[in-house]
């Protein structure tokens, strides 16, 4: 007489659980994509519009959230030329297409994707490596264009090649940094100290 197995070990029990979890699984991921898509999407709950680069954007602690977050305020225009809509997005969009382009994270992170190598491109814009404000724009132009220059290695000998950047493209790369910079990331990177406003 054979051993009859349990129902809870039977080849057809595990068969219709695995076909059921995963169906119960692709509906929660389908949920789980219909409700975050529209928060990521620049202009919604985390990712702001891109006439964002026509304000002043900081970083601060919120002890309700216990975390930073973006702070958008008063009118600070990029390069002192205030954008409409479409011209933000078009200024933004070439500046994320160079740093595709450029392969730039090869060696940095954008949002935690990407190399280690170099620093965290999150919140470059707010970086208190550049100074002051006012002199932000220059430096960081003046750098991308000529990074062995202006780059500095921290005790390191890492530096970043020169990549052979225009004026243009440097600009447009400065409006990207800026415009990720307000992104709400949930406090990331965390403990980032931010230049003074």
């Amino acid at each position: 007489m054979a051993d009859s197995a349990p129902w809870w070990a039977s080849e057809r029990f595990w068969r219709t659980a695995a076909v059921g979890v995963t169906g119960a699984m692709a509906v929660v991921l389908i949920f789980l994509t219909v409700d975050t898509y529209p928060a990521m999407q620049a202009g919604g709950s985390k990712v702001p519009p891109y006439t964002v680069i026509n304000k002043a954007i900081d970083y601060r602690y919120d002890p309700q959230l216990k975390r930073q977050v973006p702070v958008v305020q008063e009118t600070d225009p990029l390069f002192g030329e205030k954008r409409s809509a479409a011209a933000a997005k078009a200024l933004v969009s070439k500046g994320k297409r160079i740093v595709q382009g450029r392969n730039c994270m090869n060696c940095h992170t954008l949002l935690g994707n990407g190399a280690y190598y170099a620093p965290d491109l999150t919140k470059a814009w707010l970086d208190p490596a550049w100074g002051s404000p006012a002199a932000r724009e220059s430096m960081m132009v003046a750098f991308l264009k000529d990074p062995p220059a202006y780059g500095r290695g921290y005790g390191s000998d890492r530096r970043m090649p020169d990549l052979g950047i225009s004026d243009k493209e440097a600009r447009a790369v400065v409006a990207f940094l800026k415009w990720m910079s307000a992104i709400d990331t949930n406090g990331f990177p965390a403990n980032f100290p931010t230049m003074r406003q």
